[in-house]
Order: structure tokens, then C-alpha cells, then sequence
């Protein structure tokens, strides 16, 4: 297939976690030859151990839209960034990285309950659940990287909370806040660029609606708000907050696939163009939408 002609996902499918791993792994491994992965490989293993529901003391993740594949996509995305900002011949050292890595890793676990919260599912910890996944991340890391190492991966989850403004974080380093804008840019990248993401917002509510988040009176009213949320605040914080970090896909892709475009920014235009084009045609019908982003009934791909 023509490299104008390649689309995000003819890379590498974030279903397949262990497909994700190695691609993170070889990313890495680009400038850090000597790089082992026991650290990153171990703690993988783990996260994905806890969503299935086989970590001990964990219930199973029940998030449908925040799961294990939504994390692996932003694993991934985070590994392109590093890359594509090294390609450009910002220095980062391996710690740095595998700390950049880590954060998107362990940045959604908060959402996952004890075996003793069997009420409701994890969505109700939606408000605060970063904290939650930091104090995960602090007991599991422990003793296998120093408290500075633990809280500068802390300090990068904290830029998933889209109500705090990655300037309020006072990081230690300049590559910690650049890998902090990574993990939030990789946050919302891997959202709104998945290919089943329209269909995922009716999932979202769900959640949210378990959350009581105010704002979305019902999935319709979620559906219709989607492009003001990239434009006004999605797009802001990645332009702004986070300091256009979302350029380095453009190098990841030129460098390391020869694609001269950002597949990310393609498959989040095409998404929306798709999603304009529904609402055109449904209106205020939720059912017809929801027909309309069934699969393989002959319309056009999303990305």
C-alpha cells in the first residue's frame, strides 16, 4: 500500500496489546540500544493483568469506553511522541522516557475498583480517579524507582485531569514537563483518533452519566457538543496548555513509517467531517445516528 494511501491503524491495531508493547519496545530501543525493558515489560504485563480482572485484590475494569485498549492507545501515542521529538533531536534519557511511558501506562487505573467496590462500576470514580491511579502507581512502583522518579510520573498523569492546567504543575525537570504534555496530548489523540470513536460516545455517556457529570443532558446532547469539545477545548489544550507537543507525530510519521502526514490529525478530521455528515442527515434522531455508525453496512470508513 502507497504511503499516501496508509491510514492510522494499518500500523498497528492498539487491540492487540502485545503488538502495542513491542512496538513501544522497539520505539525505545531506536536511541537507546542497550535498553532492556524489564521495568516497562513487567509493569505492562501488570496493568493489563488488573484490567482483565486478574490482578490480585481488583475487580475486573468495566469501563467500557476507558479500557485497557483506550490505555494501550495512549501508550502507544506517547511512544510516538517521544520518538518523533527525538527525531528532531530533543534529548531525552532513557529514564526520562520509560517515566513518560510509564505515565500513560498507569494513567486510567484509577477507574478500577477493589474487591470490596461492587457497587456500580468503575465509571463513579470518573471525578478524581487520576488521583486514584497515582496512588496505584506510587505503591506499585515502589522500590523499583526512586521517590523523585515516582513523583515526576505523578506530576505527568496529572495532565490527563482536563480541569487542571498543566502550568499549575510544578516540574522538576524541563524533559518531565515535556514528557507531562506528551501523556496529556497522547490522552486526547488516542481518543478522538480512534476509529471507533463515534460509536465510543455513546459508551462515554454512560459513564458519565454514572459520574453525574453535569453539562450532557443525554447522549444525543454529548454527540452534538463533540466538535465544540475538540475546537474549544480539546484543540486549545493541545495548541496551548500542552505547546503544540501533537507536531512530533508528523516527525514519528515521516521518520519511522516514510508517511509525510500526521494520521493522527487525519483520522480526528475525518471522524468529525463523518460525524457532521450524520447529524445532517439525523437531526436531532438518535436512533438513526446510532444506525448510521454501524460497521460494514456500506458506509464510508471513519479513518
Amino acid at each position: 500500500m502507497a504511503g499516501s494511501e496508509m491510514k492510522l491503524y494499518d500500523f498497528v491495531d492498539p487491540v492487540d496489546a502485545e503488538c502495542v508493547r513491542r512496538e513501544t519496545e522497539d520505539l525505545t530501543r531506536a536511541f537507546f540500544p542497550g535498553y532492556d525493558g524489564r521495568i516497562f515489560h513487567r509493569a505492562f504485563a501488570d496493568v493489563e493483568r488488573l484490567f482483565a480482572g486478574r490482578y490480585p485484590g481488583y475487580r475486573a475494569s468495566n469501563t467500557k469506553y476507558h479500557n485497557f485498549e483506550h490505555t494501550c492507545s495512549v501508550v502507544l501515542a506517547s511512544a510516538r511522541l517521544i520518538y518523533g521529538a527525538m527525531t528532531r533531536d530533543h534529548r531525552f534519557s532513557e529514564t526520562d522516557c520509560l517515566k513518560g511511558l510509564l505515565a500513560a501506562l498507569f494513567h486510567d487505573v484509577g477507574l478500577i475498583q477493589d474487591v470490596d467496590d461492587t457497587q456500580g462500576t468503575g465509571a463513579k470514580h470518573t471525578v478524581g480517579h487520576e488521583e486514584r491511579s497515582i496512588q496505584f502507581m506510587r505503591w506499585y512502583l515502589n522500590g523499583t524507582l526512586d521517590e523523585q522518579g515516582i513523583e515526576d510520573i505523578a506530576d505527568c498523569i496529572r495532565c490527563t485531569i482536563l480541569a487542571m492546567s498543566p502550568a499549575k504543575i510544578v516540574f522538576r525537570t524541563e524533559n518531565m514537563r515535556r514528557m507531562g504534555h506528551f501523556t496529556g496530548t497522547a490522552d486526547l489523540l488516542a481518543q478522538i483518533a480512534d476509529r471507533y470513536y463515534l460509536e465510543k460516545l455513546l459508551l462515554l455517556f454512560e459513564e458519565f452519566q454514572e459520574a453525574k457529570l453535569p453539562g450532557y443532558g443525554s447522549a444525543l446532547d454529548l454527540v452534538l457538543k463533540t466538535r465544540s469539545f475538540y475546537k474549544d477545548v480539546a484543540r486549545k489544550r493541545l495548541d496551548k496548555e500542552f505547546r503544540g507537543a501533537d507536531r512530533y507525530m508528523l516527525d514519528y510519521f515521516r521518520t519511522r513509517q516514510q508517511v509525510d502526514k500526521d494520521l493522527y490529525r487525519e483520522a480526528i478530521d475525518n471522524n468529525l467531517a463523518y460525524l457532521d455528515k450524520i447529524l445532517a442527515e439525523c437531526g436531532d434522531d438518535l436512533d438513526a445516528f446510532t444506525a448510521r455508525l454501524r460497521r460494514n453496512h456500506g458506509h464510508e470508513p471513519f479513518c
